[in-house]
Order: structure tokens, then C-alpha cells, then sequence
């Protein structure tokens, strides 16, 4: 049920997205009067198509998931349609137009999908809010797993600033992102009252890159419940109590709870909890792998959590704002993913990929998140100037207009079947990478 589920949200956002792009394209051709042949999602054989009496244009839907495309007459792309090129040209056609118009329909599909980041960022914001803890408030500091441990960072830390950048007013949740993004080279963390700069050698970026949760919320740890067949049911434990002691042992954090209770075995030990504003000493059980059996949760109620609400004006300027962070933070990105050393092609995925980031029950807030996200990532990707994608049609265009040389429809169609090829490399090591990850 949750893989139908994930791929029925992953159809309907890329849908959404390659009709918005495509649509985008189509917009400013019949802007200017150039003829559109065909308007597709997916790629043929079609499974359903139709053609206004009035139109000359081919709707249609195809059975090859692999995102749209809208054929413009006269315009060299995916379709590689050499008889239509080697005639003369016709007014209605994409090459008999003036330069800045054929730019202008070149860049409408990435245009578009920037636009619909826009308005479902700004929708989002103005709908639900937004609602996140400032590393600032993170008053505990980091729960730092392993990898971090190894870097230097320790519990209780608080990350100040990487590579001099302030890191307060950023949401906790993005400091490993944003430590990725910059490929910062030191952390500055306030530790027990001094600030430290923490080294950071470039060999563990592509660790950092496969490792999640590097720092945690560092708060204290409380009951969560008490399951019914638990052996301390009877033994005064209630739900709430926030851990502070284990025997001789001062705790706080989840992982110094485990730590305090794993060499403690089939024992009776005293455990202090605060308790409404008051300390309360517990005999609690172990059993054979030194757990009391209750389920336990952070305590966040001392947390300051910054909320936000946008009238329509605000949450337009927000969601803008939201998107060009998005850009930016996307661009990022790639330049790991084109760093070798970084390994973060090893991460680039398919839609098997983009199904994982999707939750397994629906919720709202989350798909329209997920879709403005990939709606910045698809026009990000497009502009790229390889030949085969917006990006390298626009290449050579503004190359035309900055020189007043035109390439050839020939040089354009072998350009177009070497960005073919590249961009086919690319889905097989997406595909690759995803099915490596599927039997690991």
C-alpha cells in the first residue's frame, strides 16, 4: 500500500510539473504566432490523444513516463525531425522567428516552473504557516552521532557558525544541509562556555553526504508511555517523568539514558525523575539487555519554537524568497554532485529516488512542499547548458544574439544527438544508483 501510495504522488507532482513546463513553452510560442504540433505528458506510443477541429495542435498522453514534450515546427529537439529542417523555412516556424523570440520560448518552460515554485511556496505559507527552532534556541546544543563524534563535535555543543557564516537565525533542522552546501572547511560551536573552532578535512564530505542525522536535538529525555506488559507497570514510573538520574549517574540526554541503563542487567535500580517541579526516586527493573521497557520521548516544552503566520501580501514575498533560497541552496547542490571528490554523484536518483522523499500516508502540507521543490529542481536542471535541454538551446541562442552567427540546423541536430546521449548516461546512473541503493 505505501508503494502505491508514494507512486501515485510522484505521478501526479511530475505531471503537474512537466504540464506547467511544457505549457510554459507553448505559451510563448503561440505568443508569436509559431505553429505547435504536438502537446504531450509522457513520451508515445500515446495512450490517449486529440486535436481540436480549430487547432493544429496534437494533445496527447504517452505510456513512457519520462516527463513531456511540446514540438514546436522548425525547432531541432528530442524528435529529431531532419525531413522538416531540410525544407525551406516557413513563417510559422520556430527557426523563422527573430532571436529574442525563440529565447523567450526557450526559457518559458523553466519561466513556468519557477513561477508555479512561487505560487505553491507562497500558497503553503499563507495556508499553513511556518513553524521551525532557530539553532539559537536550540538552548541544549547537538546530540552529535557518530560521524560527528569522530569530527569533534560533542554533546552538548552549539554550532555557532561554519566557515565564519552565523548559523543562529538557520533552522536546526538544515545545519547538516548547509554544512554539505558549503563544504565548510571549520565549525565554530560554543562549548561549555567557550567557543572552540572545530577542523573539518574535505576527505569527509562524501561521509557527511550518506550520513543523516549527524546532529540531533540535544534535549532531555522523557516517558513517553508505559506499554501495559512492561515490568516496571507497577513500579511508580509515570508518564511525563523526565530523567535525571540513574543511580550514582547524573543523565539527560537519550543517549546517556542508554548508556547509564546498558551495563545495568537484571537488576532493580533507583532512577530520579523530575516531576512537576519536583525530584521523585524510582526502583525500576532491567531486564536481560538493560532496558526499563518504556517508551521514551525529548522533551521540547522548554524550547522556544518560531512561528509564522503570512497574510496574502507577505506570504507572496515570502514564498518568493522561499524560492530563490531554494535556487540557491539546488545550485549548491550540483556543485557537489559535479566535485569528484565530494561523491555526491553516488547520490544522484530516478523517480525511484524521488518516490523515497514522498511520506507513506498523504498529507497535504508535505506533497505541495515536495512538489515546489521539484518544481525548482526541474527548471534548475533544464537551464543547464547541455545540448538536449533548455539550457543548451538557450546557450546557443544567446551565442547567436552576442555574436550575430547562427548555428547551422545540422551543427543543431548533432548537438542535440550528443545531449542525448549525455542525458541517457545520466538516467542510467540514476537508475544505477538507485537500484545499488535497493540491495544494500
Amino acid at each position: 500500500m505505501d508503494i502505491i501510495l508514494k507512486t501515485i504522488q510522484v505521478i501526479l507532482a511530475l505531471s503537474l510539473l512537466v504540464i506547467v513546463h511544457e505549457f510554459g513553452h507553448f505559451l510563448f510560442a503561440k505568443l508569436f504566432g509559431m505553429r505547435v504540433e504536438k502537446f504531450y505528458l509522457f513520451f508515445p506510443p500515446a495512450v490517449f490523444k486529440f486535436k481540436p477541429g480549430n487547432s493544429d495542435t496534437e494533445f496527447g498522453i504517452g505510456c513512457i513516463p519520462l516527463g513531456g514534450f511540446c514540438k514546436i515546427s522548425g525547432m531541432v529537439d528530442e524528435s529529431l525531425d531532419t525531413e522538416a529542417i531540410s525544407r525551406e523555412p516557413q513563417p510559422w516556424e520556430f527557426r523563422s522567428k527573430p532571436a529574442w523570440q525563440r529565447l523567450l520560448v526557450l526559457f518559458g518552460g523553466v519561466f513556468f516552473n519557477f513561477l508555479l515554485a512561487i505560487t505553491l511556496y507562497s500558497a503553503i505559507l499563507g495556508t499553513w504557516g511556518e513553524e521551525y527552532l532557530k539553532n539559537e534556541d536550540a538552548v541544549y546544543g547537538i546530540e552529535p552521532n557518530a560521524l560527528a563524534l569522530e569530527l569533534g563535535f560533542r554533546p552538548g555543543d552549539r554550532i555557532i557558525a561554519f566557515d565564519g557564516e552565523c548559523q543562529d537565525e538557520e533552522s536546526f533542522t538544515n545545519l547538516q544541509v548547509n554544512l554539505v552546501r558549503m563544504q565548510a572547511r571549520q565549525a565554530t560551536v560554543l562549548r561549555d562556555g567557550d567557543t572552540l573552532t572545530i577542523a573539518i578535512d574535505e576527505e569527509y564530505i562524501p561521509a557527511i553526504l550518506n550520513t543523516p542525522g549527524m546532529f540531533s536535538l540535544r534535549s532531555p529525555v522523557a516517558v513517553a508511555s508505559i506499554p501495559d506488559t512492561s515490568i516496571n507497570i507497577a513500579s511508580g514510573i509515570k508518564t511525563g517523568d523526565i530523567f535525571r538520574r540513574i543511580a550514582d549517574r547524573e543523565v539527560f540526554s537519550f543517549s546517556e539514558v542508554q548508556a547509564a541503563l546498558a551495563p545495568l542487567r537484571d537488576t532493580t535500580v533507583e532512577i530520579t525523575f523530575l516531576r512537576e517541579k519536583s525530584l521523585v526516586t524510582v526502583a525500576a527493573n532491567t531486564d536481560a539487555s538493560g532496558k526499563i521497557q518504556v517508551l521514551l520521548q525529548g522533551d521540547i516544552s522548554g524550547f522556544e519554537i518560531t512561528r509564522k503566520e503570512y497574510p496574502l501580501l507577505q506570504a507572496v514575498r515570502a514564498g518568493t524568497g522561499k524560492t530563490f533560497g531554494t535556487i540557491s541552496g539546488y545550485i549548491q547542490e550540483l556543485g557537489l554532485i559535479f566535485s569528484p571528490k565530494t561523491q555526491a554523484y553516488k547520490s544522484v536518483g530516478s523517480f525511484i529516488a524521488i518516490g523515497s522523499i514522498f511520506p507513506s500516508s498523504w498529507d497535504w502540507h508535505l506533497f505541495w512542499s515536495i512538489s515546489a521543490y521539484l518544481s525548482v529542481m526541474l527548471a534548475v536542471l533544464n537551464i543547464i547548458p547541455i545540448p538536449g535541454l533548455d539550457g543548451g538551446h538557450i546557450f546557443f541562442t544567446l551565442w547567436e544574439i552576442v555574436t550575430r552567427r547562427r548555428p547551422s540546423d545540422r551543427f543543431l541536430e548533432k548537438a542535440q544527438i550528443a545531449g542525448m546521449i549525455i542525458l541517457l548516461l545520466l538516467i542510467i546512473l540514476a537508475f544505477g544508483n538507485d537500484i545499488t541503493r535497493l540491495f544494500r
